[in-house]
């Protein structure tokens, strides 16, 4: 399941709170967005060990600035805390999985 973050203090407290994190940086209007977006669900099925969220970059704009989003879709991923790995901007489902894995597997 995909949590739908509404405000930045929700964001910082699910980033502080679990160990790892994927999250989704989409908008309603954005094309590539709406392709990767199911994709984005089926992996949260598969991967039990990470908490996915999505946040609407124009419902949530303080989130989306504070973490310095340019592009949608963009995908950040942390662990325990703190940001992990490299995110990235696209609709790349197979950079998608390699990033999810090694969130994962660390």
């Amino acid at each position: 399941m995909v949590l739908k973050v509404e405000n930045k203090s929700m964001f910082d407290a699910i980033i502080k709170d679990n160990q790892r994190v994927a999250v989704d940086f989409t908008a309603s209007w954005c094309g590539p967005c709406q392709y990767i977006g199911p994709k984005f669900e089926d992996f949260a099925d598969k991967f039990k060990s990470i908490k996915f969220i999505k946040v609407d970059v124009d419902e949530n704009e303080e989130t989306a600035s504070a973490n310095e989003i340019r592009a949608m879709p963009t995908f950040k991923f942390f662990k325990d805390g703190k940001e992990f790995g490299k995110g990235f901007a696209g609709a790349d489902e197979e950079e998608l999985e390699n990033q999810l894995n090694a969130l994962a597997s660390a």
